[in-house]
């Protein structure tokens, strides 16, 4: 009996360290380096009531997506017409809420499709770095594990008809941060003037470590990731009207090489990585989406960006992709996906899923699950064939992308968290 106990015990104590070393696996928007891809294989592609492992209640609504370190999730949330951000902490056990910091934030014209809390934020292993603005300020704020600030930094006026909604991401010691604003004369009635920039600040103590100077054209959205060729050094990705397709240097901001060609419309989704086609898109609410996919530079043989192909039909706005291998699926904000050979573009399928969009798709273990705005889960097969393989129903408003942790779904809509999936324990 003492020794069934002890080999209890040992189980247990080995499932919980598991259950922590996961969690590390999802620290941004879309998880490592930003591709939206897990391994895992707990989450059913068949989803069903059983599978629900928790729905919380959260303070406040939002639209940010969930991140994990250890056994413990990080969001922010709004008061919306009442002002106010929320920083909070939740145990990705059960779902309850370990601790909650609020923040000020007076509330002003946005986007009706945006929220005052749409940025994800970033998380380490000492800290959380949580984004959001006001007209006259743009935060990057970072508190401990336990909810205390430890900095932070205001960079002055963002300008924007739509509010914010870039998030930060954590590159070694340094904190990035994208901060392309519109250009004032396009904002009717506009006459405040913000600073647009690319920033890298020192994680530990908020300060600046290098600044890039961007033009101000239309405000970008796009969460950059790291690039990192055969033969060369990392490179920070971005996305921008502005500037296109570009990528600077880590550790200086020096800008490396830059497609300026790529875009004449705003850009929402972040970067695409497949070998060295690096793939991005621009649109508006009016349409004439698009998807570029160029050639990545080389500045060690001094060589130039190319563009490789274009993609004008049903191309998404807002939901960033997926990269697997040679194959790229892009989801659009109108329910049509698509698969398309990475190297040539050639389109193997487009086919409509239906619902609308704005939270991107996560690649699980050979499959694809995206929640629309309704809050539909689909799940489709990740292959050259169109299959769509289950849907699932959540019932709210959801503008979030999933995160994939701890071997479980994470789905944040406006007002609830839930969590999916994942082997539970066998009770002894």
């Amino acid at each position: 009996m003492k020794a069934i106990l002890v080999t209890t015990l040992v189980i247990a104590t080995l499932t919980r360290l598991a259950f922590r070393a996961q969690a590390q696996e999802w620290t941004r928007f879309r998880g490592p380096n930003g591709t939206g891809v897990s391994h895992v294989q707990t989450i059913p592609g068949r989803i069903t009531d059983a599978d629900i492992n928790w729905k919380v209640e959260l303070t406040g609504t939002g639209h940010s997506s969930p991140v994990l370190w250890s056994d413990h999730i990080f969001l922010t949330s709004t008061g919306d017409k009442s002002g106010g951000i929320s920083v909070l902490c939740l145990s990705a056990e059960d779902g309850k809420l370990t601790w909650r910091r609020d923040f000020p934030l007076t509330p002003f014209a946005r986007h009706q499709f945006n929220s005052f809390a749409s940025s994800t934020p970033a998380v380490d292993a000492e800290r959380i770095y949580v984004v959001w603005n006001e007209p006259e300020h743009f935060f990057l704020t970072a508190l401990d594990h336990l909810g205390k600030t430890i900095w932070q930094r205001d960079f002055g006026p963002f300008v924007s008809q739509h509010g914010c909604g870039i998030s930060p991401i954590v590159y070694r010691d340094k904190v990035i941060l994208g901060n392309e604003q519109d250009d004032a004369k396009l904002v009717p009635g506009g006459t405040r003037t913000g600073e647009s920039f690319i920033v890298a600040v020192d994680a530990k103590t908020g300060k600046t470590l290098w600044q890039t100077p961007r033009r101000s054209a239309v405000v970008a959205y796009s969460t950059p990731c790291v690039y990192e060729p055969k033969n060369g050094k990392p490179a920070l990705l971005f996305d921008s009207q502005g500037h296109g397709i570009s990528a600077l240097d880590p550790d200086t901001g020096k800008v490396l090489w830059a497609y300026d060609q790529a875009f004449d419309k705003r850009s929402v989704s972040s970067p695409l990585i497949a070998g060295d086609i690096i793939l991005g898109s621009c649109g508006s609410g009016g349409g004439g989406n698009f998807v570029t996919a160029v050639k990545a530079g080389d500045p060690a043989r001094d060589k130039q960006p190319e563009l490789a192909y274009q993609m004008k039909k049903s191309a998404p706005y807002v939901p960033t992709g997926i990269v697997m291998g040679d194959l790229v699926w892009l989801w659009s904000d109108g329910g049509i996906v698509t698969c398309l050979h990475a190297p040539t573009g050639d389109i193997r399928y487009q086919e409509r899923v239906g619902g609308n969009y704005f939270g991107s798709p996560v690649w699980v273990d050979g499959r694809l699950f995206c929640v629309s705005t309704a809050g539909e889960i689909v799940v489709v097969e990740a292959s050259d064939k169109f299959h769509v393989l289950y849907r699932y129903a959540l019932n709210e408003l959801c503008h979030s992308t999933p995160a994939v942790a701890l071997g479980r779904l994470f789905v944040r809509t406006e007002k609830h968290l839930w969590s999916i999936g994942g082997q539970k324990e066998t009770a002894r």
